[in-house]
């Protein structure tokens, strides 16, 4: 629903990037933020919207830097429509797309179309645009020409790019252009024929196992290339992004280059801070993801990432497909789970009630932090004048979260029937209500 002015009373407002905690009014008009005001203060037009926000927290939309949406090509599995319901239920106001789209979104063409009006978003798509032609990892695109379509990054996600000579040239191309640079750290020529991590749990199941080293060994590369870039004063300010990081050595990596100067950062997805190797159980392939789920040592090593701030941000990498594609032998089974619906409930269930990790910085690694990396101005915030993005939900309020009652087309989750804290009530993308619970 879309009116021109909503004024939210006696929420409790949490604007990390604003320093803002306490009781406040928030009046939205025109898809953007107009006034905060004292709870109880904020005059409101004649026909505004009025949300009664008392007993309520209300913070700036979560943005999601990692997310498949599936279209153009496999609309089966999920549509930009049904993708973006799950992100407005999930609390999220802005997702950023991969492009290993059919075809993959490796032109301003298929970038203009992702972004049509005639998708039915319920929040705002930001395209990541291919690193290389047809992700093959040979022959750069046009980031000039992307950037112009609105694409906000590139990657090659889902295929890591592996020459060091292309590499270096994605990173050149790249931050001359003003785009970030994110990696699927995978050495494929190790995790070939691989569906798990390697370690005791693949021997037991009989599978070939990915070894660690696949993906901290590519970090280790990139910051090498970055670190020779940083010489370059044009070139000081590259920016790689380590994708789904898994692994205790490539956090560690992404430490120490932080401490030596260089604009390296990283995400993490909720199933890698809670979940290990064991959930795979008896080959349960909602539980099948690349990268894998990790030793309980590489699991610990994301929370303490999360906790002592080397972690930048919490993805989703929302993947989702069809139950026929997921209900097969675990090693043919395709890599991903669904998390948009989830992710909020994960990270205020443990990070916050469990590790004690303050709320403020939990909305900070969905929100601010995540929309900083990729320079999404106005968003991850609710300072006048930006977007009106808008989750207002109850921090302490526990629920079971139903996989077949997700929003989206897919419900390949392994967290079905996890008790979660923190409910979303509405979500508001840029004025519009797009989410109300029980509606």
């Amino acid at each position: 629903m879309s009116v021109s002015e909503i004024v939210i009373r006696g929420g409790h407002l949490i604007d990390p990037a604003a320093g803002i905690d306490g009781l406040k009014d928030v009046v939205l008009r025109d898809g953007r933020v107009a006034e905060i005001a004292a709870s109880g203060k904020a005059k409101a037009a004649k026909d505004a919207q009025i949300i009664d926000a008392k007993g309520l927290t209300v913070a700036p939309g979560l943005v999601d830097i990692h997310v498949h949406l599936r279209e153009p090509g496999q609309g089966y599995k999920e549509t930009i429509a049904t993708g973006t319901a799950a992100a407005a239920a999930g609390g999220f106001t802005s997702v950023a797309a991969m492009p290993n789209t059919v075809p993959t979104n490796d032109s301003p063409e298929i970038t203009r179309w992702m972004q049509a009006p005639e998708r039915g978003a319920s929040v705002r798509v930001f395209p990541i645009g291919a690193a290389t032609r047809a992700l093959k990892g040979e022959v750069l695109n046009d980031y000039a020409a992307l950037k112009a379509a609105g694409v906000v990054a590139v990657t090659d996600d889902g295929h890591p790019i592996l020459k060091d000579n292309i590499m270096r040239e994605v990173l050149i191309n790249a931050t001359r252009n003003g785009l970030s640079v994110i990696q699927h750290a995978e050495d494929t020529r190790l995790t070939g024929g691989c569906s798990m991590n390697a370690g005791a749990m693949a021997f037991r199941l009989g599978l070939r196992g990915m070894p660690p080293e696949a993906e901290y060994g590519l970090v280790e590369r990139d910051i090498r290339l970055v670190s020779e870039l940083a010489k370059d004063a044009k070139l000081a300010h590259a920016h790689l992004h380590v994708a789904h990081t898994s692994t205790a050595q490539a956090v560690a990596a992404v430490r120490q280059a932080r401490r030596n100067g260089l604009r390296v950062t990283c995400e993490v997805a909720p199933h890698h801070f809670l979940m290990t190797e064991e959930h795979v159980g008896d080959y349960d392939t909602h539980a099948k993801m690349n990268p894998p789920l990790r030793s309980a040592a590489d699991r610990d090593a994301m929370i303490e990432g999360l906790l002592d701030g080397v972690v930048d941000a919490i993805a989703t990498d929302h993947a989702p497909h069809a139950a026929h594609e997921k209900e097969v032998e675990f090693e043919r089974a395709p890599n991903g789970i669904t998390g948009l619906e989830s992710a909020l409930g994960l990270s205020l269930r443990w990070l916050h009630h469990e590790w004690k990790m303050p709320l403020g910085r939990v909305l900070s690694l969905l929100s601010a932090q995540p929309a900083a990396l990729l320079g999404l101005k106005g968003r991850g915030t609710l300072t006048v004048g930006s977007y009106a993005d808008v989750m207002i939900f109850d921090p302490k309020q526990e629920w079971v979260f139903r996989a077949r009652d997700s929003k989206s087309k897919s419900k390949n989750t392994p967290f079905d029937g996890w008790t979660m804290q923190g409910k979303v009530h509405w979500t508001i993308s840029e004025g519009r209500v797009v989410y109300k619970a029980g509606v």
